[in-house]
């Protein structure tokens, strides 16, 4: 069968004149009012409805991923809002865009590097060491580790590995993850915390969550934070004033024209 002969199929939804199905189930009589926000997310992403510790986990890192200050993509949103008030949802795409491989998006990285990890023939813990050194040999960042505010560890962090301890996960991205943090500390002769997004790609590799899409729960998240910053740039407007400041301090200058 040739490509253009396949017939794609969807089986997250589809509806009828008087009802419409997600995964196969009633979204009025079974799932409107039966389930919180993220069970439906969990539901609709994987097909099954999760268990209590599951939404404990996905609740909390939905939580923690919503907020951090005026990051790049809340200074966006704002600076966007305050361009064209009358489209929020232009405001919200411009903040997600800053949703990656620096910022907040990083988990997927981590993720992938646990999964090399786990999968490891050797040992897990002959390849967390290998991990930690092909990072350091080549001078890159390790995905998951290191911050530029908290020091010496995100105070983030641990409050997710320990509910996730507490919710009974099986606890293998956590194990792998605290392996290739102990090496990353001897590799790199100094403490590189475990920060949120690397705390983070354990809690989702323990519920079964891809890696492929892992960088979506930070965009859902991350959504609702960027649009309470709207509401509050809606009553106490700041992007104004972050212009005239940039302004100020970024001189222009012709040397080197």
């Amino acid at each position: 069968m040739s490509r253009r002969d396949r017939i794609p199929k969807t089986r997250i939804s589809y509806h009828t004149t008087d009802a419409i199905y997600v995964r196969g189930a009633n979204l009025v009589d079974e799932l409107i009012g039966k389930l919180t926000f993220t069970e439906m997310m969990y539901f609709q992403l994987l097909g099954k409805r999760p268990d209590a510790a599951q939404t404990r986990i996905l609740d909390a890192v939905l939580v923690t991923l919503m907020e951090h200050g005026l990051t790049p993509s809340v200074i966006a949103t704002r600076m966007i809002y305050n361009s064209c008030p009358e489209a929020v949802q232009a405001a919200v795409a411009a903040g997600l865009l800053g949703v990656g491989s620096t910022f907040i998006g990083t988990m997927e990285g981590c993720a992938r590097l646990l999964e090399e990890i786990l999968a490891a023939p050797e040992g897990e813990a002959s390849r967390a060491k290998q991990v930690a050194q092909r990072h350091r040999a080549a001078k890159r960042p390790i995905p998951g580790f290191g911050h530029p505010i908290h020091k010496p560890d995100d105070p983030r962090s641990p409050r997710l590995l320990g509910l996730a301890e507490e919710a009974g996960v099986p606890g293998k991205h956590i194990r792998a993850l605290r392996l290739l943090a102990a090496d990353v500390d001897e590799v790199y002769g100094r403490h590189l915390t475990i920060n949120a997004t690397g705390a983070v790609a354990a809690l989702l590799g323990e519920i079964g969550i891809p890696q492929e899409v892992m960088r979506g729960i930070a965009v859902v998240s991350r959504s609702a934070g960027l649009v309470g910053h709207i509401r509050e740039e809606q009553l106490d407007p700041a992007a104004r004033f972050i212009w005239e400041m940039t302004e100020e301090q970024v001189p222009y200058t012709d040397e080197g024209a």
